[in-house]
């Protein structure tokens, strides 16, 4: 067996690598992902899942659902790896021209995710959340 490279280029979504219960993933920036169009966080209850900036900008966006919602963002730093653990409501506003690897189990997109729709007032709220890290 000889070695593979990947370049993924297609926009969105792309699993490359899935290999025995595990995959490798590109999300490259689609609209739906830019902060105007985030109006959902989705849950994986099986798995971690590992996001890495490879170029762009991008913030992870988390969700705590406890007694009372509230958002928290993450500016990611370029080659940092950000671990989302399992049952974490999380998503990720990036900006044209971003890319971010993604590991996690196989088919988790498609087998383990379950999506929580934000109010207006919630996509306002993380909206204020993000604007507030860029003035840092």
């Amino acid at each position: 067996m000889g070695l593979e490279s990947y370049n993924i280029c297609e926009k969105g979504f792309t699993p490359f690598l899935v290999d025995d219960g595990w995959q490798v993933a590109q999300l490259n920036y689609i609209a739906t992902q830019h902060i105007d169009k985030i109006d959902k966080v989705e849950v994986h209850q099986q798995t971690d899942e590992v996001f890495i900036l490879l170029e762009g900008k991008a913030t992870l966006i988390v969700l705590n659902k406890d007694d009372k919602l509230s958002f928290s963002a993450h500016i990611m730093l370029p080659q940092v790896t950000y671990n989302i653990p399992k049952g974490l409501w999380h998503n990720i506003a990036m900006e044209k021209g971003s890319k971010v690897l993604i590991v996690e189990k196989s088919n988790t997109h498609l087998n383990d995710v379950e999506y929580f729709y934000l109010t207006k007032k919630q996509i306002s709220d993380l909206r204020y959340e993000i604007d507030k890290l860029k003035e840092l």
